[in-house]
């Protein structure tokens, strides 16, 4: 049941986005879609209610739970992005809206462009990390807590990841090539 309920909050998630845009550009509603749009943290509060229910009514912690952990962490940390992303490739799409904002390309702007995203996918994998922990305190000594441990480490490793590569782009910054004017060396705007 946990399984399809992640399934369905997945859905739910693109059918909100979609009618919050739709309002916002189609009806010409940008209120309205909006308050769409922040309707999407419920959909994370339904998946962890439920979730806690089910572990409280005595069912055994799987692979499951732990998905839905990493779900709630997924879209705490990548949700608005994801939103703001979207929201922006519309707009220029469908909408005569400006084009999205490229990320750069070399040097100081790609790194801190680097660590933003970093953080970003740090703060979605500590969302998970305590999300778990809380659920493993919660089924207490006597469950079998392995498969949300599994999890803690799978979320562990993101933030190793998203260090390392954060990192790398710090440590050995991408040049530009040669002959590149001085607009790609350093892209103006918003890093």
């Amino acid at each position: 049941m946990i399984a399809l309920l992640v399934v369905a909050c997945e859905v739910a998630f693109w059918v909100l986005l979609a009618t919050g845009l739709a309002l916002r550009y189609v009806a010409r509603k940008p209120k309205l879609g909006a308050a769409v749009l922040l309707c999407e943290p419920l959909l994370e509060v339904v998946l962890l209610v439920v979730t806690a229910i089910d572990l409280k009514s005595g069912a055994e912690p799987d692979w499951k739970h732990g998905l839905a952990a990493v779900y709630i962490g997924f879209t705490v940390g990548l949700g608005h992005h994801t939103v703001k992303k979207v929201d922006a490739w519309v707009a220029h799409r469908w909408f005569d809206g400006p084009p999205p904002v490229k990320p750069p390309k070399y040097g100081r702007a790609r790194a801190v462009h680097e660590w933003r995203a970093a953080a970003r996918w740090i703060l979605a994998a500590v969302v998970a990390l305590g999300l778990l922990q809380a659920a493993i305190w919660y089924v207490g000594p006597g469950g079998d807590i392995s498969s949300l441990q599994s999890w803690q480490q799978k979320a562990a490793a993101v933030i190793v990841i998203s260090l390392i590569i954060a990192g790398s782009y710090t440590l050995f910054p991408k040049q530009p090539p040669e002959g590149a004017d001085a607009a790609e060396r350093e892209p103006a705007g918003r890093i």
